[in-house]
């Protein structure tokens, strides 16, 4: 296998990363056009979170056979596949809406179909990236791909409400295609790392065996295991606050100060992104996880007793600070303690077990404020005379207690997970694997 230049990698990566970055702004400018259409049209809160609920659940569902292709095909080829797939999902929403019949159902559908790519995209992503990057400028790639998330956040909204302004719904779409066009094209000019594929073993192991060995391989592994459940449940705990984020803001504030707030979080999450991408990494990336966990935690249950702008664009800005430190993190550990060879199955495996939680969220979040929190601290309500005395009482203000004990849960869970000697010891304990680094022309 041909060495490559120790910067040939990082190149050819940051060229990928630019496009697929561009790609995913274009992507979510349509997801934020196409979730204003659903409003508009129905009016409804709950069709509209529908569509995060679509977004999420086929791609979770999908996941152990798209790791499974992941590792035995070309990961260029298998990204270009779910580009191509989505691109065409986007191409046909835009083609119904300009011929005015685009339906609720066709959104839905077509955030599902897009979802199923996205299975495969992201293990392929992730495991390309290993086999192009060192190991000691793995930091600074997950840090990019960190800026492109939060590029995304921050400059969808702000760009997509302008440009509503001057473009119909069916425009935006049209740059996303445009974007997706210009990634995919990098794709496929660009050098790509060669694969090593076991295609003996893939010829004899049968094809549910080969769906699951993602999971048979993290349960083998305790501290990587514990590592996957340990997102799985602060990802449920954080998926119900990002449901409620908006109505307990509007509870007390206007729509320009709830944008205010979620932008100020967004530079923060830029701020993290570049910070994580130009700073040396940390010997032990595990205390850094538990470190930011128990911030964004702390962050949370501050959330829920406070109503004035600024402090919840103080708090907004410390929290989404920590995510990207956080996730970068986690996907070094699982990068170097993983074989090229079968990260596409093992990354896909961790994608749908963390995610799996968030539909769950999705789910309970509405009926559990509407039903149980907001009635209980309503003026007459079994809480306004103890904790609506601290809190105070009124609407949002069960949401508002939602999110304390949401935040005190956080808190625990990282303070039980540290607990965990496999986990906290992960680094130290399981030995790095060896990944190879090549590129082909």
């Amino acid at each position: 296998m041909t060495q490559h230049p120790k910067n040939t990698g990082m190149r050819i990566f940051t060229i990928i990363w630019f496009g697929q970055m561009i790609s995913a702004i274009g992507s979510q400018l349509t997801s934020f056009a196409l979730g204003v259409w659903v409003y508009q049209q129905t009016g409804s809160v709950t069709q509209f979170a529908l569509i995060s609920l679509f977004t999420t659940l086929p791609m979770i569902l999908i996941s152990p056979l798209a790791g499974m292709l992941v590792d035995q095909f070309p990961r260029r080829w298998i990204m270009l596949f779910s580009d191509l797939g989505a691109g065409i999902s986007t191409a046909v929403i835009a083609i119904l809406l300009s011929t005015g019949d685009l339906a609720i159902w066709h959104i839905y559908m077509g955030a599902a179909i897009s979802s199923c790519f996205a299975a495969f995209q992201w293990p392929a992503y992730t495991a390309a990236t290993t086999l192009l990057v060192p190991p000691q400028d793995l930091a600074r790639a997950n840090g990019m791909l960190q800026i492109g998330e939060a590029a995304g956040r921050l400059v969808a909204p702000i760009l997509g409400g302008v440009l509503l302004l001057f473009l119909d719904i069916d425009g935006i779409i049209y740059i996303d295609f445009a974007s997706f066009i210009f990634a995919f094209s990098i794709l496929l000019f660009m050098p790509f790392p060669k694969q090593y594929i076991d295609r003996h073993r893939a010829q004899i192991t049968p094809w549910f065996k080969e769906a699951s060995y993602g999971l048979v391989y993290l349960i083998k592994r305790k501290g990587l295991f514990a590592l996957l459940l340990f997102f799985a449940v602060n990802n449920f705990l954080v998926g119900i606050v990002q449901m409620l984020v908006t109505p307990l803001v509007l509870s007390f504030a206007s729509a320009t100060e709830l944008g205010t707030i979620m932008t100020i979080g967004g530079v923060g999450m830029l701020a993290s992104s570049v910070i994580v991408s130009v700073v040396k990494t940390p010997q032990y990336l595990i205390l850094s996880i538990f470190s930011f966990m128990l911030l964004g935690g702390i962050c949370i249950t501050c959330a829920g007793f406070y109503q004035l702008v600024p402090v919840l664009a103080l708090i907004a800005f410390l929290f989404f600070f920590g995510l990207p430190i956080i996730n970068s993190s986690t996907h070094i550990i699982f990068q170097k303690k993983v074989p090229s060879s079968v990260q596409g199955r093992v990354f896909a495996t961790v994608g749908a077990i963390a995610n799996a939680s968030q539909p769950f969220a999705y789910t309970v979040a509405g009926p559990l404020a509407d039903k149980v929190f907001e009635p209980l601290m309503t003026p007459n309500g079994l809480l306004a005379g103890s904790i609506g005395t601290i809190i105070g009482v009124g609407q949002g203000r069960g949401i508002g207690l939602m999110f304390i004990v949401m935040g005190i849960l956080t808190v625990l869970t990282a303070m039980i997970a540290y607990q965990y000697k496999p986990l906290r010891l992960v680094e130290k304990q399981l030995p790095d694997a060896v990944n190879y680094h090549s590129v082909v022309n």
